[in-house]
């Protein structure tokens, strides 16, 4: 036999001979280990790879419950990349002063090796499944704190001079962003950005300064303010990576692109835009992992969820979802369709872009440059047979009579607008130039929606009203219970912000014989809110006064997005 390894795994009956030859010619042709070339053929179920291991070896095998309390300190001289590429962690400090490590592969001895380098100081070896260490290393990584600060660290003192001599006149662009610290500065970036939670990252450049920002909970946040120098390979590295023309600046361009970080599929569409000091840089980000949420989970509760359930369920008409950007129009959307969504019923799209993919739904991405258009594929999902249509957003007139069109002939439709609230969708169509009939008969419900941030329960503050914000709210003294509002503190669970996550605020508008008549005689947007509100529809500021009541949010951030309400 020619591997000590592979003949204690014949004797002991866990492989066949002819498995462990399989494996063999596998290990020679890649040149590795043994134990890696039995998980790469599957030859044995992890379980029993890392017993056979522990037998063999005398390795004792690591506790799962040590996985999950590992010390940040220990990690930092670890590079993630080497960590992944290996399997290997260090999990603990023992009583006689080395570093316990788990590894999946103790055969590896150069990996061990490098490990003593990178620590500097003994290993003692520890067995674990190759699939919960890879588990360990994202959620060990994902805690790490500051990683954009700690990289910038790199750039300072007498580093940075030469760094920014080096980048002032690159000879070229693509090598200077091939830079290993760029590429790290970029990466820590992005990494503590899904970190925070944040949707958006903005890299601006100013006259003596570059600075970064998070949008988070739809509030941006200052988070680091590298050297103006870096401005040049910190866009190229961005650009490269969003497949981009790194020598035209003079131009705006827009692209994609698509990472893993800490084992989150992450989609990342990249706004370039030309400005006075250089270019601007955005970047949205999209976790493609995050699964999406339900009706329940939205915000809308009592009377209006159980309409806004049937309302979805109508065998045709137009629903329209309505609000700035970045109120989770589209969120509440793909709610309803997923609510909807069966065997029997046949639902297209068509998006820009396409944020979630939905199992079992057709959706159809808009192309400028090919003229597929709103318009154009709204066409075109019409001679798929669809029972249910959704467009992205109506933008024109011709979108929005084929809409229309579609919902008199039988199709429920779903779509989006940009206006304040839900009565202003009306008035809007017919504005584009849609005839007010054809407004009054195919619109079966408007909801206008915003995002409050919700106040992080570890550290939000009670306090007693006062005649000041109550009279802001348009509020009577004795219109909130208790009269106990709360505000933000901040401590470590919302990174000091005082708030975690989002929930919506909406004002449902059902479309019914007095609204059809206010629209038919053209009456403005305040004479149709008016009508709605006498036959008790409930406004922005309204829910957002009874998410008070709850404690959900704070008295600041309902009048920050409702503060273009008419009250």
């Amino acid at each position: 036999m020619r591997d000590p390894f592979g003949a204690f795994l014949v004797r002991e009956g866990r492989v066949s001979p002819a498995d462990l030859d399989r494996a063999l010619a596998a290990r020679d042709e890649r040149r590795g280990t043994l134990t890696a070339a039995l998980r790469a053929a599957d030859v044995l179920p992890e379980a029993d790879l890392v017993a056979a291991l522990a037998a063999w070896s005398g390795l004792p095998e690591a506790d799962p419950a040590a996985l999950t309390e590992i010390p940040e300190h220990l990690v930092r001289p670890v590079p993630i990349q080497f960590a992944k590429r290996n399997r290997v962690l260090p999990v603990a400090e023992t009583d006689d002063g080395r570093v316990a490590v788990v590894v999946a592969d103790p055969e590896d001895a150069t990996v061990l090796h490098d490990l003593r380098v990178l620590l500097g100081r003994p290993v003692a070896p520890r067995l674990a499944p190759a699939p919960q260490i890879l588990q360990a290393i994202n959620q060990v990584y994902e805690r790490g704190s500051d990683m954009a600060e700690d990289l910038m660290e790199g750039f300072s003192g007498e580093g940075l001079d030469a760094l920014a001599h080096e980048l002032e006149e690159p000879a070229d662009l693509l090598d200077a962003a091939d830079e290993a610290p760029v590429i790290r500065l970029v990466n820590g970036i992005l990494f503590q950005a899904v970190k925070d939670r944040a949707s958006d990252v903005h890299i601006e450049p100013f006259e003596r300064e570059l600075q970064v920002r998070y949008r988070i909970d739809g509030v941006l946040y200052p988070v680091l303010t590298p050297p103006r120098v870096l401005q040049a390979p910190i866009t190229s590295r961005v650009k490269v990576m969003a497949g981009l023309d790194i020598a035209e600046k003079r131009l705006p361009q827009d692209g994609r692109i698509r990472i893993k970080i800490a084992g989150k599929d992450i989609d990342i569409r990249v706004s370039v835009l030309p400005t006075a000091f250089g270019e601007r840089v955005v970047l949205r980000l999209l976790d493609k992992s995050a699964v999406l949420l339900d009706l329940e989970e939205l915000g809308l509760e009592g009377e209006r969820f159980e309409l806004f359930k049937t309302l979805i369920t109508k065998p045709h008409g137009i629903l329209l979802v309505t609000g700035p950007t970045g109120s989770g129009k589209t969120t509440t959307l793909y709610a309803a369709l997923s609510r909807i969504n069966s065997d029997d019923v046949n639902i297209i799209t068509v998006e820009d872009p396409i944020e979630y993919q939905l199992r079992g739904v057709g959706q159809i991405q808009v192309n400028a440059k090919i003229d597929l258009t709103f318009a154009a594929g709204l066409r075109s999902i019409l001679r798929q047979d669809p029972d249910v249509i959704m467009v992205g957003e109506i933008r024109d007139a011709e979108t929005a009579e084929i809409a229309i069109q579609a919902s008199l002939t039988g199709h429920l439709v779903f779509s989006t607008l940009h206006t304040n609230d839900a009565a202003g969708a009306m008035t809007r169509l017919v504005e584009m130039g849609v005839e007010p009939f054809l407004v009054s008969s195919s619109i079966l419900a408007v909801l206008a929606q915003r995002l409050v941030r919700v106040l992080c329960t570890d550290c939000r503050e009670a306090y007693p009203a006062t005649a000041q914000v109550l009279d802001e709210l348009g509020l009577a003294p004795d219109a909130l219970p208790g009269g106990t509002l709360y505000r933000p503190v901040g401590c470590p669970r919302c990174m000091h912000t005082g708030y975690r996550g989002r929930s919506g605020i909406y004002e449902l508008l059902v479309v019914d014989e007095t609204v059809r008549e206010l629209v038919m005689s053209g009456a403005n947007a305040v004479t149709i809110r008016e009508a709605a509100r006498r036959r008790g529809m409930v406004t922005l500021r309204e829910d957002g006064v009874a998410k008070l009541a709850q404690g959900l949010t704070s008295a600041e951030d309902v009048l920050r997005v409702t503060q273009d309400e008419i009250v």
